[in-house]
């Protein structure tokens, strides 16, 4: 079976990852599988160039088909942030339930037509022979009111999907993989794999 490795250390991605290409014949495995430990400085100034980055230094240790992705929130009335620095906002090791804390303190006040926000997922596949490929996804929404929800991570619970009355947090992995930004840019991605 060949083998596709994702550049990420996320084993909830690793497991979103599975579930959507586990048909295609590849065996997926992260990095940490694959025995690869390099670290990677995203130097990107968007999503799609900070997954290329992290699925060509991946590619350079293995030479291997490579995915990687990076992915964040853009809040429109927050200038866009956090963006690209989604997992680093407010420091590394700043728990999301904070994180998601003080995003909602931030929009107090604020009404829901001026909470527009969208996940955005970047991913990247570099092919052994050092070709690559890039697909970008968005998940159109606003910024709850409230934490709420216990399926999905990070902004999750905060991510309000108005045709559904729940945050991304609140419905099932299944409806989340079919709507979301990472499950629309691996099928994009599995489309230019298959």
């Amino acid at each position: 079976m060949k083998k596709l490795i994702f550049a990420t250390g996320n084993e909830n991605k690793v497991r979103e990852i599975r579930e959507i290409m586990g048909d295609l014949g590849y065996e997926v495995i992260s990095m940490k599988e694959a025995g690869i430990d390099i670290d990677i400085d995203e130097t990107g100034t968007t999503f799609a160039e900070n997954a290329l980055i992290k699925a060509k230094a991946v590619n350079e240790v293995c030479h291997e088909l490579v995915l990687a992705d990076d992915s964040g929130l853009e809040i429109d009335c927050l200038g866009k942030e956090p963006g690209i620095y989604s997992a680093r906002y407010l420091g590394h090791d700043t728990p999301y339930s904070e994180k998601n804390r003080i995003i909602l303190e931030r929009l107090e006040g604020v009404p829901d037509e001026e909470r527009t926000a969208r996940f955005v997922c970047a991913v990247a596949a570099v092919f052994p022979d050092g070709r690559s490929e890039v697909c970008v996804e968005t998940m159109e929404g606003r910024i709850g009111h409230k934490i709420a929800g216990e399926n999905g991570f990070g902004y999750d619970p905060i991510f309000f999907l108005p045709e559904y009355g729940k945050t991304s947090a609140e419905i099932s992995p299944e409806e989340k993989n079919a709507i979301s930004h990472r499950g629309k840019a691996l099928r994009a991605m599995r489309e230019k794999l298959g």
